[in-house]
């Protein structure tokens, strides 16, 4: 879903609009099929008699809680952490049941940098830091997709929202 329309403001449009690297999702996707195999194994194990069916269920409720709590709830984080980035500012948001966000305004930004260990090179991500007069200072965002052609993008942003405050043309896109 994209960001929503009635959340910028007046010719204020997105540039890029990403969730964290989907790098965060491999071990709550292994630990489905994983969790799925013990617990078919763990249910045909149980002998027949009067416990059967009470023990069968209990194995089932306790893969069920395991698969919500370490499969679909990172899942719904991820889908829930959103990485802005609009003409106008930097917007963070995040949570699935309460909601938490900073806006910092490009105007605001001092400097962006980045570091990516070896691992996060293969896949593509690394973690963006960015720097903005205020009295939050500084914001990190981890598992940051494509982070170098993000840090390109906010500054490329913020020197067009410069010379448009200061009455210069437009940097022509790239």
């Amino acid at each position: 879903m994209p960001f929503p329309q009635r959340s910028l403001g007046e010719d204020e449009s997105v540039v890029l609009d990403l969730h964290p690297h989907w790098k965060r999702l491999i071990i709550p996707a292994l630990l489905l099929p994983v969790v799925a195999g013990v617990t078919s194994f763990a249910v045909f194990l149980i002998r027949s008699g009067r416990e059967q069916t009470p023990l069968r269920w209990a194995v089932v409720v306790v893969a069920l809680v395991l698969l919500l709590r370490f499969s679909v709830w990172p899942l719904l984080v991820w889908r829930a952490t959103r990485y802005v980035l609009t003409t106008k500012r930097i917007i963070l948001r995040s949570g699935v049941f309460s909601r938490s966000g900073r806006d910092i305004p490009l105007s605001r930004v001092n400097d962006v940098s980045f570091r990516r260990t070896f691992v996060e090179r293969l896949l593509g991500c690394g973690t963006l830091t960015v720097e903005s007069a205020g009295e939050h200072g500084q914001v990190v965002l981890p598992e940051v997709p494509d982070v170098e052609r993000v840090q390109r993008e906010i500054y490329r942003c913020a020197e067009d929202d410069q010379r448009r405050t200061s009455g210069q043309p437009e940097h022509a896109g790239g």
